[in-house]
């Protein structure tokens, strides 16, 4: 197979297909750090959760190594977690344009050497997760039952959003837990907040394959909502600036912080605005901007923070 039809769909001409040595492509790719964007989002409530925390606080001793960790175990754990989505959907994405290409279906890799692969990213997480207090480790490991149930969801519920929201979410607790060895109301409305705003998010991604879904029976919330898709955004992104909103009040924030989460709320006003459901490569495009509108928040409460401090 020649390298440009081992490469997946969605993801051309980033630097796995063009630096990264053959033998680790197809690996890279299982982990998907050919499209980053999914680590990005997932530890996106990880760094608002610890500015948040660092802010009540008034401590930034740990912070810049905190934020490292939480870098690396993101995108360790993302791709564990795709790594074991590809696995237990290898037979789905064989069906569906746009995942046919990725390493299992295609051929590239097999069941277990993705499955070792799976394993040795697990332990990477491991070791980070080690760094940290015990009620924070035994926090981390939780989350690996929702992690595990995932990629079944598909199969059985319209909502399975829900259940990506409850995982990627999770370092909204988490931040909280490597700080103060607790989980307190403040982290559990962040993490409402930003249940709220991945099943936005997926929902727009997820409009991608709603035709291939359809036919071969695949549940999604872009599927459930259809035309209605922008109000529900309306009402999921809506809820998402609310519950944060109601967060950093618990949390006694000052200016900065109001700032990020209006600058987080107009981007979010921004997607809704300019999305187009009937057009995949524009849903791709407003799904990967909401990196963008979590740095924006993590900007604000990280100079809440500072300021808090000095």
């Amino acid at each position: 197979m020649s390298d440009a039809a081992a490469r997946v769909a969605d993801a051309t001409g980033n630097w796995v297909d063009t630096r990264a040595p053959s033998w680790s492509r197809p690996y890279l790719r299982l982990s998907r750090l050919d499209r980053p964007i999914g680590s990005w989002l997932l530890l996106m409530p990880c760094w608002w959760s610890l500015a948040l925390a660092s802010g009540i606080t008034h401590d930034l001793r740990r912070l810049p190594l905190d934020v490292a960790l939480f870098f690396i175990g993101a995108f360790v754990m993302r791709g564990a977690g795709c790594t074991w989505n590809d696995i237990t959907d290898r037979d789905l994405d064989a069906m569906v344009e746009r995942t046919r290409s990725r390493p299992i279906p295609a051929g590239q890799v097999s069941v277990p050497q993705a499955s070792a692969f799976l394993v040795a990213q697990a332990l990477v997480g491991l070791a980070v997760l080690l760094q940290f207090n015990r009620f924070a480790i035994m926090t981390g490991i939780a989350s690996l039952v929702i992690v595990a149930v995932y990629p079944f969801m598909k199969r059985i519920t319209w909502w399975p959003q829900i259940v990506l929201g409850l995982a990627f979410s999770w370092g909204a607790l988490m931040g909280f837990a490597v700080t103060f060895a607790r989980i307190d109301p403040t982290a559990l409305v962040l993490y409402a907040g930003s249940i709220a705003w991945v099943i936005g998010y997926d929902t727009i991604y997820a409009h991608q394959d709603a035709e291939d879904d359809a036919l071969i029976g695949i549940k999604s919330t872009a599927r459930l909502f259809g035309d209605r898709t922008y109000q529900a955004l309306i009402v999921f992104y809506g809820l998402a600036v609310i519950l944060i909103g109601v967060a950093l009040t618990l949390a006694g924030v000052l200016w900065p912080a109001w700032v990020g989460l209006a600058a987080f709320a107009a981007h979010l006003g921004w997607q809704i605005a300019r999305l187009d459901v009937g057009v995949p490569a524009l849903c791709l495009r407003v799904f990967k901007s909401n990196r963008d509108a979590g740095l924006l928040l993590f900007a604000g409460l990280l100079v809440d923070a500072v300021m808090r401090t000095a």
